[in-house]
Parts: structure tokens; sequence; C-alpha cells
């Protein structure tokens, strides 16, 4: 069956008139002139095709029409509300489900969420271990962690400062390179080949080489003393770091706070 336009707005506007009895009451609370007041309540008229309100010398009185449809119309409005709690409240808003390179993961997410679950205590996090790109209503993700030069056709930010570091041993002048998957850094030193970057940290790490990492994912190797920092570049046109979501799972509170948190 079809259903009937309804226009909310004017149901609103007939729902504060009929309790205030009063125009200009009713447009003190919905914020709005006596005028657009009796706009939307002669426009919901024309519509209907009855009349809902009569002027006495006492004031304004409902029709037999008029009260027939209040009961119902206030329940819908209750019936609504609830629903929209009901939505707001419901397990998924609580549940933060992010995709993410392994060596991300282990090197720099972990980290951040339970700092970021200090403010968000009820937040509750499904991880997803996935160096390839993944479809986000498929896997049912909120966000996903990427390594590439832009947010593309989502909404983005770029994490971190969006540089790469020389990294090597503290107490080792081991100067062939390490190489992983994305390093653009390779050359005839090229000593050992990981799978991803946070492998590389740790191969530097046991005195290996030395190797180009992301600055995000080497910060506690650093500030631990486990590497060193030998260079920094920057990577501007090059890929890095970015937390990315379609519009739709963008405009959710929990990732606008997730997103608030990092930035």
């Amino acid at each position: 069956m079809k259903r009937t336009h309804i226009p909310l707005n004017a149901m609103r506007v007939l729902d504060a008139a009929a309790r205030h009895l009063s125009f200009t009451n009713a447009a003190n609370e919905l914020a709005v002139t006596p005028a657009a007041v009796g706009q939307q309540i002669r426009a919901l008229e024309d519509m209907l095709g009855v009349v809902l309100f009569r002027r006495t010398p006492k004031g304004l009185e409902l029709t037999g029409e008029a009260e027939a449809g209040l009961e119902s119309l206030r329940l819908g409005f209750l019936n609504l509300e609830e629903s929209i709690r009901a939505m707001q409240s419901g397990h998924s808003s609580n549940s933060l489900t992010l995709a993410a390179p392994r060596d991300v993961i282990a090197k720099w997410l972990t980290g951040k969420l339970s700092q970021f679950s200090r403010t968000n205590p009820d937040i509750r996090f499904n991880i997803i271990n996935a160096d390839e790109e993944l479809d986000f209503t498929e896997a049912n993700l909120d966000a996903a962690i990427r390594y590439t030069n832009n947010s593309a056709e989502h909404k983005g930010i770029k994490l971190g400062r969006g540089k790469t570091l020389l990294i090597a041993h503290p107490n080792d002048d081991n100067d062939a390179l390490i190489y992983w998957p994305g390093c653009s850094k390779a050359d005839k030193k090229t000593a050992m080949r990981v799978g991803d970057a946070g492998l590389a940290i740790d191969a530097v790490s046991h005195g290996l080489g030395r190797a180009y990492v992301p600055e995000i994912l080497v910060e506690n190797d650093l500030s631990s003393g486990r590497v060193l920092q030998i260079e920094s570049h920057e990577t501007a046109d090059e890929k890095t770091y970015w937390l990315i979501a379609p519009l739709p799972q963008w405009r959710q509170r929990k990732v606008k706070n997730l997103v608030e948190f990092l930035q």
C-alpha cells in the first residue's frame, strides 16, 4: 500500500497549537512567528480538506475533526521518539569495527584505542586484520586504515605527519637496507625483505640492517630506545596511512569521536 505523504513539520505545529490553543504561544515554543504557525495550519487544512480551529470570543477552539486525530498524532510522536532512542542506543552503536594492516594494529592502533577507550568506556572494538582493501558493506566496517595516497572516494584523515624515517639499531653500524612492500627505498645494499613495516622495525631492532618506515609505526620503538632515527623524509606526494570511511559511516557519532581523538 502506498504511504500517504506526512507533513511532519505541520503536524508538529498542529500539536503545539492544540496544546496551547494559541498560535502565539505555539510560535514561542517552536521558535517561529505566529504568522508562520497560521500559515502551516492553513496549509494543513487545505491538504486535509477540513477545518482544525475555530476562533471564538473566548479564543481558539479545536474542531471535532482536529480532536479526532490528536490522540493518534501524539502517540505517533511518542513512537517516533522511541524509534530514535532505540536507533541511538542500539548495540551496534557501541561496537566499532575497524580494518587495518597487521603492522598498524601491532605497532600503533592498539595503543591509540587503549587511550581512546579511557574517554569512551562503552565502546567495544572489533579489529579486522586486513592488508588488502575490503568492501565496507560486505565486511560491515565502520572505518578502515589503508596505506594509500589519499582517501579517494571516501572521507578520510591522514594519520600522523606523513613522514618516513630511516631507522637503525642504536649499537650497530650495519647500513644494509631492509625492504618491505610499500617501501620506495631499495638498492643494491638491500639485505632482507620482510612482509610489512612492523617486521622491518623488529628486524632493525635486532641489528639486521636499516629500514625506511612510517613515523607513526615506530614512535614506541624510538621512545623505548630499541631503534634510532637516522633521517626523516616528507611523504606529501607518497603513500602514507589514512583512516577512511564512506560518508554514511563517517557521520556516525562513534566514528566522529574517534576522528576527533586522532586529530
